[in-house]
């Protein structure tokens, strides 16, 4: 029961934390998505260089860098988390911070397509039933905004298929994050010293309070990601999937009611929508879950 609570309020924090983020990002400004995004990558490699040093798993960055196929998986994962961040950090500095909840609210059923797709998993028929009203969902929102809601599905699809390239490849988080990172490295290092030659970075130019700011940004990244991995050892993954609702909920919130963004009638439909078939998906899940459980007791022989 211990770890039990344990994992929950892990994953409970993980959560929190990600869906405070839009809350986050704009204390960043005046810097541009750009810088914002290539610090994360550099501080992120930084601090998490340090966790690995401290807890002796330099050992597990060489066994990943060693193997090829892992190498080549984590610089896809590399590549999607880097789009992921951007198109995040553009959302809420341009004020589409409900867009980007209604993406993360998308992402487990995009992922259940890319089982299908990918894996060749079978759908059972609420599954089905869950993800064809996020497809009717997407096209009222489509009516709603004048065009397919881009943002939302750019989260969804990036972050779906991170998640499909970690699944790909056997690496704990601290060792995968640090991998991942050290891809964008170079790149995010360019990216600061061109914007530092053209005097349009803001880091050190704005004052302490900012470039600390910056600079914790990769703790911001790390930790929720650490406390993530320590729920996903402790609890069942169905436990995880209903925790995941806490981030979208948090920035729909956010965006609503901090930063009054407009929720109109027709994208107040949109989202009841993929509520609805969110409530589908996780009820067939749990079902599941309790029916895996009970086959599996049923199945252990009574003790002598």
């Amino acid at each position: 029961m211990d770890e039990r609570r344990t994992g929950v309020l892990a994953g409970l924090s993980a959560y929190l934390l990600w869906g405070l983020f839009p809350l986050y990002f704009p204390l960043l400004e005046p810097a541009a998505g750009l810088e914002i995004v290539a610090h994360r990558i550099v501080w992120s490699l930084l601090f998490v260089g340090l966790l690995l040093t401290v807890r002796r798993g330099w050992s597990q960055v060489r066994a990943a860098v060693a193997d090829r196929r892992t190498r080549l998986v984590l610089s896809a994962a590399s590549l999607l988390i880097v789009v992921n961040w951007t198109v995040y950090v553009y959302a809420v500095n341009a004020g589409h911070v409900v867009e980007s909840s209604l993406g993360y609210f998308v992402q487990p059923l995009f992922s259940v397509l890319l089982g299908v797709v990918v894996f060749g998993e079978r759908l059972r028929r609420l599954q089905w039933v869950a993800v064809g009203l996020a497809a009717v969902a997407v096209v009222v929102l489509t009516v709603d905004y004048g065009h397919p809601p881009w943002i939302a599905l750019a989260l969804a699809g990036s972050f779906g298929l991170y998640g499909l390239m970690k699944k790909l490849v056997r690496v704990d988080a601290v060792p995968g994050l640090f991998v991942e990172t050290a891809v964008a490295f170079l790149p995010a290092l360019a990216v600061i010293a061109v914007l530092q030659a053209r005097g349009s970075a803001a880091f050190a130019h704005e004052g302490a309070g900012n470039a600390l700011l910056m600079a914790f940004a990769g703790v911001a990244t790390a930790v929720p990601l650490l406390l993530f991995a320590a729920a996903a050892r402790r609890i069942p993954l169905s436990t995880v999937g209903l925790l995941q609702y806490v981030n979208p909920l948090i920035q729909l919130a956010i965006g609503v009611f901090v930063f009054s963004e407009p929720m109109p009638p027709a994208r107040v439909v949109g989202f009841a929508v993929v509520w609805l078939a969110l409530v589908v998906f996780s009820a067939d899940s749990l079902r599941q879950a309790r029916s895996t459980r009970r086959a599996a007791a049923d199945t252990v022989p009574a003790a002598a």
